[in-house]
């Protein structure tokens, strides 16, 4: 017997809770998920204090939803900031604006969003967003309507590499307007929060966020939505395969044997949650000294290439490695805005992707 999500949220959310009032009127509810028989939520809560407080508000929601008709299992997180955490004693960040969105069985095709690719590595320090920066600049630059959502909701980097700054508008409370820069329509966690102010999430928290940034921002006609991942292979990878509507995934490395390493992990991760892989870039592939033009390796050199060869993946190109890339991330202008060699490798990557009816 299928479960109706809604009926179960509303079942738990006229529960009373310490202090007065009811689960549903004080919006503790976060990344509420029916799979299968399985209900699972997150009481966000502010402290440690309030966390025991809230003990019998979960036995009677989990006694609760366990007389529901299908409901064999039902899993509660509940949530606290500890008072030497990164953020004190206050709420995590939020990345409700208005309600949460409803929760989704499957994948699901975001409004207005022709094609969804997720940039992945498997390693952190590899330059993937970096590379997710630069390739929606340039395809902006070929006429192309861009997206990034920054998915490295422990680590976004994308409002400082991309210059955009302040906090999304929701003019109706449901929607979240995204911001807008250099052609590039972006949404980041990183809107939210202080810079240098840390997330302390755990794994059900993140994958709400992830829902909430995939189907309740305005992202208005999109070709493309360019997804950067963290590193990894952990829940944001699986939350975002699992419930959005993913083309494929494109995969970045250095050339050095122990990226390649865990970029064959991102591979296989992508394989077994059935998300096709687009092809691999090369990223740091040579470095030309600005004085003198000597070219120098010092990750190595082709072993992306060979390594796409090895799995019978596209090899889609090589990044060289410049100064001006890491000037231009820092200052918020990325260097596919210019017309130099890197920019000139980006505008070939959009290129063949463009072409190849990838993006």
């Amino acid at each position: 017997m299928s479960i109706d999500d809604q009926v179960a949220l509303g079942s738990i959310s006229q529960i009373a809770i310490p202090g007065g009032g009811t689960l549903g009127q004080a919006d503790l509810i976060r990344a509420f998920s029916v799979e299968d028989t399985t209900v699972r939520f997150v009481l966000e809560l502010k402290d440690a204090e309030q966390a025991r407080a809230f003990e019998p508000v979960e036995a009677e929601a989990r006694r609760i939803l366990l007389a529901l008709p299908g409901v064999e299992q039902v899993s509660i997180v509940r949530t606290a900031q500890s008072g030497g955490g990164a953020r004190g004693g206050d709420q995590p960040p939020q990345m409700k604006l208005g309600r949460h969105p409803k929760p989704q069985a499957g994948p699901q095709q975001i409004p207005g969003v022709s094609r969804i690719i997720a940039i992945g590595s498997g390693k952190g320090g590899v330059g993937k967003s970096t590379v997710t920066s630069n390739l929606a600049v340039a395809m902006a630059r070929a006429g192309r309507r861009v997206g990034i959502l920054d998915a490295d909701i422990h680590g976004p980097s994308q409002p400082r590499m991309m210059g955009a700054s302040g906090r999304p508008a929701s003019p109706d409370g449901q929607r979240i307007e995204p911001l807008q820069a250099h052609g590039v329509t972006l949404m980041s966690i990183g809107f939210m929060l202080n810079e240098g102010e840390a997330v302390v999430w755990r794994g059900p928290m993140l994958m709400g966020a992830m829902q909430q940034m995939l189907q309740q921002v305005n992202w208005g006609e999109l070709d493309i939505l360019l997804i950067d991942l963290p590193p990894g292979t952990g829940d944001v990878q699986l939350s975002l395969c699992q419930k959005a509507a993913v083309t494929g995934a494109l995969i970045v490395s250095t050339p050095q044997d122990v990226a390649l390493l865990d970029a064959r992990r991102a591979i296989d991760m992508f394989g077994k949650l059935k998300t096709p892989v687009l092809g691999l870039i090369e990223n740091m592939s040579t470095y030309i000294c600005p004085n003198c033009g000597h070219e120098a390796h010092p990750f190595g050199h082709g072993g992306v290439a060979t390594e796409a060869k090895a799995l019978d993946l596209p090899f889609l190109g090589e990044i060289p490695l410049e100064l001006e890339v890491r000037l231009g991330g820092d200052a918020g202008q990325p260097v596919a805005l210019g017309d130099g060699a890197v920019s000139q490798a980006y505008a070939r990557l959009a290129d063949r992707l463009i072409k190849g009816g990838m993006a």
